[in-house]
């Protein structure tokens, strides 16, 4: 099967198209504390996203009439099949816990009008309950819907002017690779330890990039291949975005 077509139906482990989702489930206001907060599932892998909303903003930028949006990524310890300790008890966060952290305040970053939001500070906790591959895209898409309830919230309480749009556009993310040769869309944990090539593509609602993360793990991949992938991711985040949109119970952020 060529590696340059990705629109085969030919099923894969878990009896998908090597363009469908893994069934999608968002749970909207899962915590009762938090301004918003939801409960992403990709398939077998659930990620809370919270989001806490602060009147105030970081000291480095009191008084230049902006907020800002940052977020914090972690995994249980049982999130995977064995236990890892928790970063916290070894005195040190890793790198990936970093790394992932510091993309999903990037990506929400893309669709917030800062100046909008006031001084006001948001942060998103990502925690991963259950790990089978794509636990960043997960993060990242159902972070948006938490976002979205933390700002309705800080517009309710007034401390976001009533008139004021912070909510430039949505974003989502969704995993690509090259498995066995075939490209395919978000990929499972035992799809992913096997691909070729592995990456995190993250999307706003109106098609546009907002970080590709794209690594050759065996072969180096092609321009066509990357097309391919790209296409793939494009086609999966429309799809989250629809997810995202009737989560939050409205039809279109365009502003």
């Amino acid at each position: 099967m060529s590696a340059t077509d990705p629109s085969t139906t030919r099923p894969r482990a878990d009896g998908r198209s090597l363009d469908q989702l893994r069934p999608i489930t968002i749970e909207r206001g899962w915590s009762d504390q938090a301004e918003g907060s939801a409960l992403i599932s990709f398939g077998r892998t659930k990620v809370l996203c919270t989001a806490s909303f602060t009147n105030g903003v970081p000291r480095w930028m009191t008084g230049k009439g902006k907020g800002w949006v940052t977020a914090e990524y972690s995994m249980l310890p049982r999130s995977t099949n064995d236990r890892m300790d928790r970063e916290s008890v070894k005195g040190r966060i890793g790198g990936r816990t970093h790394e992932i952290s510091r993309l999903i305040g990037r990506s929400l970053r893309a669709v917030v009008d800062m100046k909008s939001l006031g001084e006001n500070t948001i942060v998103i906790d990502c925690d991963v309950l259950q790990a089978d591959g794509g636990t960043r895209t997960a993060a990242i898409t159902g972070a948006y819907v938490a976002l979205a309830d933390a700002l309705e919230w800080g517009r309710r309480k007034k401390f976001i002017g009533q008139n004021a749009k912070p909510l430039i556009d949505s974003v989502a993310a969704v995993s690509v690779g090259i498995v066995g040769g075939t490209p395919m869309l978000d990929l499972a944990y035992t799809e992913d330890v096997r691909a070729e090539t592995d990456m995190n593509v993250v999307v706003t609602g109106r098609g546009l990039f907002v970080e590709v993360q794209g690594t050759a793990e065996g072969a180096p991949f092609d321009r066509v291949e990357l097309n391919a992938l790209l296409d793939l991711a494009l086609g999966g985040a429309a799809d989250l975005t629809t997810l995202q949109l009737a989560a939050l119970q409205v039809e279109s952020l365009a502003r």
